[in-house]
């Protein structure tokens, strides 16, 4: 990956996260664990949100800096309880979506350890 190529880019840019946001989301819609964290009838504007973030956070564009500010995850997730069961349920969901895409080994890797760190740091509960 050169200077100028950011993640985002080389893994195919807007595109490829759109896939795996949403396959990520057509998972939460059903998961009895998740859904109720979810206050939004409509999952759409949360879908849109966590699209934008990734891709920020990549290196695509800022869109969800401009719209929402510093994305302060551990404050925006402070209301909904979120466990250890909840944390894996998420990861379940986000390892679906990683798969439905074409990744290199090292891209999948890497993708994956971000995730899985970002769930455990959102715990603020214990089951």
């Amino acid at each position: 990956m050169s200077e100028e190529t950011t993640f985002f880019d080389e893994i195919g840019g807007e595109e490829t996260f759109r896939r795996i946001v949403a396959r990520f989301y057509e998972g939460v819609a059903t998961d009895e664990v998740l859904r109720p964290l979810y206050p939004e009838e409509d999952l759409g504007p949360a879908e849109e949100r966590f699209r934008l973030f990734l891709m920020q956070y990549w290196g695509g564009p800022t869109t969800y800096s401009e719209r929402r500010g510093h994305p302060r995850l551990r404050m925006r997730h402070a209301p909904f309880p979120i466990g250890l069961e909840a944390r894996d349920r998420w990861l379940h969901h986000f390892r679906a979506a990683l798969d439905s895409v074409e990744l290199t080994p090292e891209q999948d890797e890497r993708f994956w350890a971000y995730v899985t760190h970002a769930a455990t740091f959102m715990m603020n509960t214990r089951d």
